[in-house]
């Protein structure tokens, strides 16, 4: 089984996980947004890519079509693997705040240097990156495929909140606090 998944009752039923997409925003080109990517690159073992900004914001120092943030997505067993760090970066508890009613988990870490394996280097700094982890069941390809594309039922979908905490729990032991 190469992603973990979570069996209710029925095999078109489980749980799996989708996708990871790790994401740098700097706020800035140049030497901090390349540090970034480094970064980026050294924890999830990927090449990341990078986003241009959508429109000029003064105040920040922003122009429209300039890098910004750098991108990973990550599948499978790497997925998997990065989870495993992150989770023990943050103790293994999540808040339920972070959990949508889609099967979609988001938090945030604050310094890379939490994660088990890394040091501080004073060369490149210290960056935090945003985790976003998608659910989701088997059959979910008929929303995403080119050819005879179509929408995934509501029963289908992971409504309940509870379906990915027990995703969580099960497979990750990580504990949901709730607020």
């Amino acid at each position: 089984m190469s992603r973990p998944e979570l069996i209710i009752d029925h095999p078109m039923r489980a749980i799996r996980l989708g996708k990871v997409v790790v994401n740098m925003a700097v706020g800035t080109s140049g030497e901090r947004l390349a540090n970034a990517a480094k970064v980026l690159e050294e924890l999830t073992g990927q090449k990341p890519s990078l986003r241009k900004a959508k429109k000029t914001i003064r105040e920040f120092g922003i122009r429209r079509g300039e890098n910004i943030a750098a991108v990973v997505t990550l599948r499978g067993k790497r997925a998997v693997e990065f989870l495993r760090k992150v989770f023990e970066g943050v103790n293994y508890t999540i808040k339920a705040s972070c959990i949508d009613d889609y099967g979609n988990i988001s938090f945030g870490i604050s310094e890379h240097i939490v994660l088990p394996g890394t040091k501080y280097d004073p060369e490149i700094g210290i960056f935090g990156f945003d985790v976003n982890i998608v659910l989701e069941r088997p059959g979910f390809r008929v929303g995403r495929r080119r050819r005879r594309r179509n929408k995934i039922g509501k029963k289908h979908r992971i409504i309940p909140r509870e379906e990915a905490i027990a995703f969580l729990e099960k497979v990750f032991n990580v504990k949901v606090v709730y607020d």
